[in-house]
């Protein structure tokens, strides 16, 4: 059978369940993901050549990293052509593109005409970050929380243009950017004040935030961390930390799948966090015993999630994102497979007898509730994926990966 054939007789098996695949593609289409610049580059950017810090890490040294703009959205326009669907670019404030001498204390959104040129030739939305890491203003392991004044204040106004940056993107490109706040701000060692940083970061991100913008145009997110390198006892801005400061100050709640305990996970959170804030920000990435950022893969917890945001319809206020970056691997592959996965999650989701499930669980009919979960493993949802994929004009199945390693060939090793 053909790609369209074993679709339909997927449709049928499916239709049986009272699953309408048709309506569930139509859906899927609505779906955008934030796919993160920074696995092309190893999280470097063009601000500086100096090394990473502030609790970043990237392993590995596979040949053919992007070293400029145009290399970066060269590689970032080979993934996408693999990538079902209309979708977001996030960018750190590290991947200005311009021949001036700035600092991040100077940033403005001229810097950053380039990329929304393309973002408009690409039909993408832009996502932003400041960038409180690898920098010599993050000084002894502080930034936003430091205890002097000079620290606090570059800080400060790197977090207001930034948002500026933030706002111009979305007034620009018609889509919401939503500006995800992470400090790396913490202690090696057991500190005897816990509460003073804490109380700093508060004040300096007030500050920060003290300017309304117009949410059609931007959104402000805040993003905790349990640890990092150099910050491995202490960090300011935990998960209780932003959780109580998003909820209070209307923002974003980002909830990052490495940022917890090893044995917590993030699905569980969705739908609490989804009860009180004003939307989620969701970074999907794949720790391994901590915050590694490894690719994403179809793992019992990505599907969770998918299985959270649909059941729960918590797609309209989540704002889905990537966070990952491997230099083991080839970073073109490393977007087209992470991407992929987190689409195919929610698609996978959404192929769920949702109405049928929750019914039979209100009722007490856990017999038909297991019954029935444990039977969709082995449903065709793979036919349904490549069958969307054929008709968003993108590879299926492999295919893609032969023209990714003729790209590494005669493009990437080439640099």
């Amino acid at each position: 059978m053909n790609k369209k054939e074993r679709y339909l007789a997927a449709k049928e098996k499916y239709a049986q369940i009272g699953v309408d695949t048709d309506a569930v593609l139509e859906e899927l289409k609505k779906v955008k993901v934030s796919m993160h610049v920074w696995q092309g580059d190893d999280v470097q950017g063009f601000l500086s050549d100096d090394a990473l810090s502030g609790g970043i890490s990237v392993t590995g040294n596979h040949p053919g990293k992007a070293t400029n703009p145009n290399e970066l959205r060269q590689d970032l326009e080979k993934a996408l052509s693999y990538i079902p669907g209309n979708h977001k670019l996030n960018l750190h404030a590290i991947y200005l593109d311009t021949d001036e001498t700035v600092d991040l204390n100077e940033i403005e959104p001229r810097h950053y005409e380039t990329w929304v040129k393309w973002a408009k030739e690409q039909g993408l939305g832009l996502d932003f970050n400041p960038t409180f890491f690898s920098h010599p203003m993050y000084k002894d392991g502080f930034t936003l929380a430091s205890s002097d004044p000079e620290v606090r204040d570059f800080w400060i106004e790197h977090g207001k243009r930034s948002r500026k940056i933030a706002e111009y993107f979305g007034k620009e490109l018609g889509q919401v950017s939503i500006n995800n706040f992470w400090v790396p701000d913490g202690y090696k060692d057991n500190p005897i004040d816990r509460l003073s940083p804490r109380k700093r970061l508060m004040e300096a991100l007030d500050e920060v935030f003290a300017e309304p913008l117009d949410k059609r145009y931007t959104l402000d997110a805040v993003e905790s961390k349990l640890f990092g390198i150099g910050a491995e006892a202490y960090t300011v801005g935990s998960h209780e930390f932003y959780m109580g400061y998003g909820l209070t100050r209307n923002k974003l709640v980002c909830l990052d799948a490495g940022h917890f305990h090893p044995t917590e996970v993030i699905s569980n959170k969705l739908s609490s966090i989804g009860l009180f804030s004003e939307g989620i920000l969701l970074h999907v990435s794949r720790p391994v015993r901590w915050d590694s950022d490894h690719v994403v893969i179809m793992d019992d917890e990505l599907q969770e999630i998918g299985k959270e945001l649909v059941r729960n319809n918590l797609l309209d206020k989540t704002h889905i994102g990537l966070d990952f970056f491997d230099a083991t691997i080839n970073r073109v592959a490393a977007w087209v497979i992470g991407t992929r996965n987190t689409i195919k999650a929610v698609l996978k989701a959404m192929l769920e007898p949702i109405d049928t499930l929750k019914c039979a669980e209100l009722n007490g009919d856990f017999t038909t509730r297991l019954a029935l979960t444990e039977e969709l493993k082995d449903f065709p949802y793979a036919d349904v994926w490549n069958y969307y994929c054929e008709i968003q004009g993108v590879s299926v199945g492999l295919d893609w990966l032969k023209e990714v390693q003729d790209y590494e060939t005669n493009v990437l090793l080439k640099r």
